[in-house]
């Protein structure tokens, strides 16, 4: 019983150490010049580039949560009307959002690629060349990859993509509200905060374009 004491204590000890030590990186947005450098690093011969094109453009141009992104089922997207339903959202809450239709073109690769694939329907749109899930894990290694691979020094992971977007969205003048519902946030305070994180080069770039 000393024994497991003290193995809870050390525990205990070792997770409080890793928490003090742990600074939250600040998510740096990529420019629209990387985030087609990203896609372009895809492979273009099997169906694993078009479905990694696909997750990025969930990520990048849907603004979904990685999360989110790998539980749409294909019944989940409307091409024709630009949509992807979220049915289990953050909260467990459901939305549709909306989507550019370059960015439904990508998807729709994919769609029929993965038509040809021995998946079933009732299989997530984002999966395994034989239907079976694909896991956060998996889509964070394959982007650092492509970004290796696409010579991009910035951090490129899943929610970094989101945030590309939802920068992406303000800087287009798109309303506060209209972002939140998007982003599937609770309140315009959790967008309004989630919007604060901008990289110190958007802060520089809008003080220098000033006149007086």
């Amino acid at each position: 019983m000393a024994k497991y004491l003290q193995f809870r204590s050390e525990s205990a000890q070792s997770r409080y150490n890793i928490a003090m030590n742990t600074t939250k990186k600040p998510i740096q947005p990529l420019t629209n010049e990387e985030c087609l450098a990203l896609l372009a690093a895809t492979s273009k011969r099997g169906p694993c580039g078009a479905r990694d094109r696909a997750t990025i453009i969930l990520l990048w141009r849907a603004q979904l949560r990685v999360a989110e992104a790998l539980t749409v089922i294909p019944d989940d997207v409307d091409l024709a009307a630009g949509t992807v339903r979220i049915q289990h959202g953050k909260g467990d809450k459901s939305r549709v959002v909306g989507i550019d239709s370059a960015a439904c073109d990508v998807l729709r690769r994919w769609i029929e690629r993965r038509a040809r694939l021995p998946v079933g329907p009732d299989s997530p749109l984002i999966c395994t060349l034989r239907g079976g899930k694909l896991w956060p894990q998996h889509v964070g290694r394959t982007l650092r990859r492509l970004a290796s691979k696409a010579s991009i020094t910035k951090r490129v992971h899943p929610h970094g993509l989101r945030h590309t977007g939802a920068f992406e969205m303000l800087s287009e003048g798109i309303r506060l509200d209209l972002i939140q519902r998007q982003l599937g946030h609770s309140s315009l305070a959790v967008t309004d905060r989630y919007l604060r994180h901008a990289s110190a080069a958007d802060v520089v770039d809008a003080m220098r374009g000033r006149e007086w």
